[in-house]
């Protein structure tokens, strides 16, 4: 491995022989000097290489020289030099006049995509997209978030499973399903974890977690729909209600932003134009039907007349949370019976409600959690109100069948939550190979 600096380690260092490898950005071929700003997965740093004269005067031409007259906006290099601390320098204070450079590869002059590209331009070509600074720090921030939501889990005495993606039935909607060949039959791409992370309560595992790969064979072309993307799960036994899950939730998306917000509020604040907020706890909760009312009352009657909330109905209710309460989340709580799965529970003073919540972040709804149901008679009447056949069922069902405790979790999605963090329009941005109804490449 080549022993080089971090550019982000320049600062730091002192003056002398330094050895750095990046991509170059920029090159400056002027007549009496040649400036090349390279950048690393770090920063980005600049490169000076005075031309040599002769006697005369005259400038002539070296090795390194004529590298860098050659060069090309996205070329990979390794150079070396003598770093040197100098304020005038804009470029982060230091600059690295050059002794020697060797290139890793050319790259080809005439770059695909540009500062005005459009998004699906850009995600055509989607690993140049990825060197500008703003884009990659989104996945610096993906991997800061999920630290912090792991060590609070592991902390916390979670167990991370891991659940299988090929499945022989339906998880939750037949309708929504990718069917795969699978040897002589079929199989079914899992849309999420649900059943499998219930299956550890009655194994015993008390509490667990998984951050893993969904499919939804859903035909959306919306800003917030994927038919791949990334599910952050958990579910965890001996709860009370759903207001147990709740807390969770807020707990750990509290950890995950302040993790973010030290590691990256400067960053952010250069790049994206804003302070990073840390929501504090509790999240305000609305029971669906008032939250209904409230909307109303602001003007917009929500027309669905399945008992949701649609997006409009949602970035009503976060308005008015925004408002009233100074706070960018808000739990929705007491779903309709009639649009819930079977599994959720439903209310002990109130059986068309259940025991379940929907997360709204900014305007948008990012994760559903519940209290289930664990009482196997129940689940069974459950299922045949919805018109399933429990005979069907009967793999997932054999889960409560030999003792579990009560238990609740929630899924959410990871794509959406950074897409809403960031302020952006698209959760093409904080994908990092976006898969939808048009996509599969690259």
């Amino acid at each position: 491995m080549i022993n080089r600096t971090l550019i982000k380690d320049l600062q730091s260092s002192s003056d002398g022989p330094v050895t750095v490898s990046g991509w170059v950005e920029t090159v400056r071929d002027q007549k009496k000097v040649q400036f090349v700003v390279l950048r690393d997965e770090t920063g980005a740093v600049q490169l000076v290489n005075p031309r040599a004269t002769d006697e005369t005067g005259a400038v002539t031409a070296t090795d390194v020289s004529d590298t860098i007259s050659a060069l090309s906006q996205g070329s990979f290099l390794t150079a070396r030099g003598e770093l040197k601390h100098d304020e005038r320098v804009k470029l982060g204070g230091v600059e690295i006049k050059l002794a020697s450079l060797e290139v890793a590869s050319l790259a080809i002059p005439e770059t695909p995509i540009a500062d005005d590209s459009g998004i699906d331009k850009r995600m055509d070509w989607r690993f140049l997209d990825l060197r500008v600074p703003k884009n990659a720090l989104v996945f610096k921030i993906q991997t800061t978030f999920l630290h912090a939501l792991r060590t609070y889990w592991v902390e916390h005495d979670f167990i991370e499973i891991t659940t299988p993606k090929l499945m022989a039935s339906a998880s939750e909607s037949k309708a929504e399903l990718f069917r795969v060949e699978y040897f002589e039959g079929s199989a079914f791409l899992a849309q999420s974890p649900q059943f499998f992370k219930q299956m550890a309560q009655p194994a015993g595992f008390g509490k667990i977690f998984e951050v893993g790969p969904a499919f939804r064979a859903d035909p959306s072309f919306t800003s917030r729909h994927a038919t791949e993307f990334t599910s952050i799960d958990t579910e965890f036994s001996w709860i009370e209600s759903h207001e147990d899950v709740m807390k969770l939730h807020e707990e750990l998306m509290v950890a995950g932003f302040q993790a973010v917000k030290d590691k990256h509020g400067a960053d952010i604040e250069a790049l994206f134009g804003f302070e990073l907020t840390v929501p504090t706890v509790p999240f305000p909760r609305i029971p669906l039907a008032e939250a209904k009312r409230i909307v109303a009352e602001r003007g917009y009657e929500v027309p669905r007349a399945d008992d949701d909330m649609d997006p409009e109905g949602e970035r009503q209710i976060a308005a008015y949370v925004k408002e009233e309460f100074g706070h960018d989340f808000v739990f929705l709580t007491d779903y309709a019976s009639s649009i819930r799965p079977f599994y959720h529970m439903r209310n002990a003073d109130d059986a068309g409600l259940t025991n379940s919540y929907d997360l709204i972040y900014n305007g948008v709804e990012i994760s559903t959690g519940a209290q289930r149901e664990h009482r196997i008679e129940i689940l069974e009447q459950n299922a045949r109100d919805k018109g399933l056949d429990p005979e069907e069922l009967s793999g997932y069902l054999d889960f409560f069948r030999y003792g579990v405790p009560a238990h609740g979790g929630f899924g959410m999605g990871l794509a959406r939550v950074l897409m809403l963090m960031l302020g952006l329009a698209n959760l093409r941005e904080t994908t990092y190979l976006f898969r939808g109804p048009t996509r599969l490449e690259p």
